[in-house]
């Protein structure tokens, strides 16, 4: 007897789909047993329903009931295999949504569950979308974005399931880490997680530092100083560009008219240090840097872009000295620097969970590091119904003339059939300038990049429409699906007729997942779909990792640049961990003398005299109460001077090669003294306080003993990869070599 379809479908995957690593033979065996329960489930009370144990049947009940949407098997084998804390591999289009919807109510059934989201906008969607199926469960939802307060945020994470942007997630927990009071945290111990677009920030994000800071305000001067004189300079007379144009120098003429600017100073003097750090950074930001393409200026400020996402990253920033001297070239008033107080890894955070699963439209690509990073494994969906999208061969150009030449030509030919285009640039300077071209050809088009970024969910949702051209930047984490025919969908055939969305890519990215992405926003859910991907010899990905192939290719420089990046990424977790663990071991002290006596036993070991007479004269719960707080003050200053210490060692450590040394061994052996010395340091300090503390007031605070904290913090995340050493160049270089072969070596 034949197999019904979408059984017969299951079987063709049922082992291991191509790519996966897990075996989804027992997870499809479950959703079969949901498939026999269906029409039984149907014809139940609601609280008949709820009651039945049969979990995947009742979700696919629930859902159908509550949300006008019946969960596929595959969403519902999905859904189990988050469950069980793998990374789950969907096409755009096949329910991502549900399926960690489904997940993420089970999973509270254990304590609280975070889903992670890109951006705020789907933190407050997917929560809104999915509250009736949680609630029919007896579920509690809640989501928390940037401008949640402190007790809406403390509400939305005492719910079963929260829904908020990972910053917003890694930044709660830094507060938390460094509150004086247990009640005034927000979060509670972190549980289980589901990642969205896990590839995105389980693995391009990942080696970002979040930044919990004490907000200061110095040394815009000297920026803006700075940024009149390098302004003036000329290059290739006095600055010149190095490794593909990643790095600039000063020449003998460029310095020689930096002293004269400076009144004579000799630059490279040591007492001048500080002068030529901050030439160095002004001449980076002035030529290193472009608007529009690393960042755009809106509202009177320098807001930086995500190279992966396309558009603004919210609150990141280049380390402080590059920040201003950015905000000094572009003539916007200074953001400030700050003290930092508490920072963390995404990777190291993510892994402070206790249960991790993600989804992603291409995790495969990125395998390797989701196991060796995060010890998480793939599991592949198949599509709902069969993917029909035509991907056409790379054109290749000579030159980035031609190529957009010819991009304008095969849009002005497809836009007169009437079929819908998605063209997808680079940068947000791309994307305007052939938003512009389009315009004088008399096509009319809408641009979603960067700068419109709040339109983003509005613009997709209507990109499907007949005649429609959308020219966006980076597609991923969109959160909106390109329908045929329009939001509504009123005229799919006709579209699906013209052959379905049209998606062209001008240029291609570092990641070959950044342009599977771009062309799987066709061909969504089995409808017709075409994507080409046009490509010019000067673009940078080829310039910068392929610049001697003959024939180069996209697609060997993108493998190149793949593996640059992930030996990058090891790297710099190599330094990132070593600080992790003191973070680890700080912060174990740290809940020991907020949650215990732990303070009151150090000042006791430390001051006895000085301490048997307080207890004596106050008894031993406000003797406590006082130490805790000196105690936690010191070490919380003591942790932020060490952040301050090994941040200035690591800008530097590389300089270290150039003696053969080895810049890790000799960041471990500065970096793991330090932290040796740290706490004796701080626990000395604080006794010298107490030793002199009088508790005779009827109140007393930190600040009348001169130990303020910060009057004000605020949060930010640190694009380290702007002051590089040359390393993505030097791995570059080296794979380049071994690809080609004995005779070249």
């Amino acid at each position: 007897m034949a197999l019904p379809g979408w059984l017969e479908s299951a079987r063709r995957w049922a082992v291991r789909p191509p790519g996966s690593t897990v075996d989804l033979e027992p997870l499809w065996a479950r959703v079969r047993q949901a498939g026999a329960l269906e029409s039984e489930f149907a014809r139940l009370s609601d609280g008949e329903l709820v009651a039945r144990p049969e979990f995947c049947a009742v979700a696919r009940e629930v859902a159908r009931r509550e949300l006008g949407l019946r969960p596929h098997d595959e969403q519902l084998v999905g859904a189990l295999a988050l469950m069980d804390g793998h990374v789950v591999q969907a096409a755009t289009g096949e329910g991502k949504t549900l399926t960690a919807a489904i997940a993420a109510a089970a999973l509270s059934a254990a304590g609280p569950v975070h889903v992670l989201t890109v951006n705020d906008y789907l933190a407050r969607r997917d929560t809104e979308w999915m509250w009736p199926f949680y609630q029919r469960l007896g579920v509690t939802a809640g989501w928390v974005a940037e401008g949640s307060a402190t007790p809406e945020r403390r509400t939305a994470y005492h719910r079963d399931v929260t829904y908020v942007s990972v910053n917003e997630a890694g930044f709660d927990f830094l507060r938390d880490g460094l509150c004086t009071d247990v009640a005034d945290r927000v979060q509670r111990p972190l549980g289980a997680v589901i990642v969205d677009e896990a590839d995105s920030i389980l693995v391009d994000e990942a080696r970002v530092p979040l930044v919990l800071a004490g907000s200061t305000l110095d040394g815009p001067d000297l920026a803006l100083g700075m940024a009149g004189l390098i302004r003036g300079l000329r290059r290739g007379e006095h600055y010149t560009l190095a490794d593909e144009e990643r790095a600039v120098h000063l020449t003998a003429e460029g310095a020689d008219v930096l002293e004269r600017g400076l009144g004579g100073v000799h630059l490279y003097a040591a007492e001048n240090l500080d002068l030529l750090t901050a030439a160095n950074l002004a001449l980076h930001a002035e030529a290193l840097l472009t608007r529009d393409v690393d960042y755009i200026v809106r509202d009177g400020r320098v807001e930086l872009v995500d190279g992966f996402l396309g558009r603004v990253a919210q609150r990141r920033r280049w380390p402080d000295g590059l920040q201003s001297a950015v905000e000094a070239k572009e003539g916007v008033r200074a953001s400030g620097g700050g003290s930092i107080l508490a920072t963390i890894t995404l990777q190291a955070f993510l892994n402070q969970y206790t249960r991790l699963a993600g989804m992603s439209g291409t995790a495969i690509g990125v395998g390797e590091q989701l196991r060796e990073f995060y010890r998480l494994e793939i599991a592949v969906l198949p599509p709902h119904r069969p993917c029909v999208r035509r991907d056409e061969p790379d054109r290749v150009h000579e030159t980035t003339e031609a190529r957009d030449a010819a991009v304008i030509a095969e849009v002005a030919a497809v836009h007169a059939t009437g079929r819908p285009i998605l063209l997808a640039t680079p940068a947000v300077a791309d994307s305007e300038a052939l938003g512009a071209r389009l315009r004088e050809e008399g096509i009319d088009c809408t641009v979603l990049n960067a700068k419109n970024d709040a339109m983003e969910a509005a613009i997709v949702a209507e990109a499907g429409l007949p005649g429609a051209v959308t020219v966006s930047t980076q597609m991923s984490g969109r959160g909106v699906d390109i329908r045929l025919g329009g939001s509504d969908q009123r005229e799919h055939d006709r579209v699906a007729a013209l052959g379905g969305l049209y998606v062209i890519g001008v240029g291609r990215h570092d990641s070959g997942r950044v342009d599977d992405q771009i062309r799987g926003r066709a061909g969504r859910q089995g409808d017709p779909g075409g994507s080409v991907f046009f490509v010019s010899l000067q673009d940078e990905l080829i310039r910068r990792y392929a610049p001697e192939k003959r024939p180069r290719s996209a697609a060997g420089a993108q493998r190149v640049a793949e593996q640059v990046h992930l030996e990058i990424h090891r790297n710099t977790w190599r330094y990132h961990y070593l600080l992790e663990q003191h973070r680890v071991a700080m912060t174990a002290l740290r809940a020991e003398v907020l949650t215990t006596t732990r303070g009151s036993t150090m000042m006791a070991a430390l001051r006895p005299a000085e301490h048997a007479a307080l207890v004596r004269a106050h008894g031993p719960a406000r003797v406590a109460e006082a130490a805790r707080a000196i105690v936690l003050h010191h070490l919380d200053a003591a942790w932020a001077g060490h952040l301050d210490e090994m941040a200035t060692l690591r800008e530097g450590i590389h300089l270290r090669a150039v003696a053969n040394l080895d810049p890790l061994d000799e960041f471990h052996r500065a970096a793991i003294p330090a932290f040796k010395r740290l706490i004796p340091a701080a626990s000395e300090q604080a006794a010298a306080v107490f030793a002199t503390l009088d508790l005779s007031g009827e109140d007393w605070s930190l600040s009348r003993l001169g130990l303020d904290r910060p009057s004000a913090t605020w949060t930010y995340v640190v694009d380290d990869d702007a002051l590089g050493t040359g390393l993505d160049h030097f791995l570059a270089g080296l794979l380049a070599l071994f690809r080609a072969g004995p005779r070249a070596r």
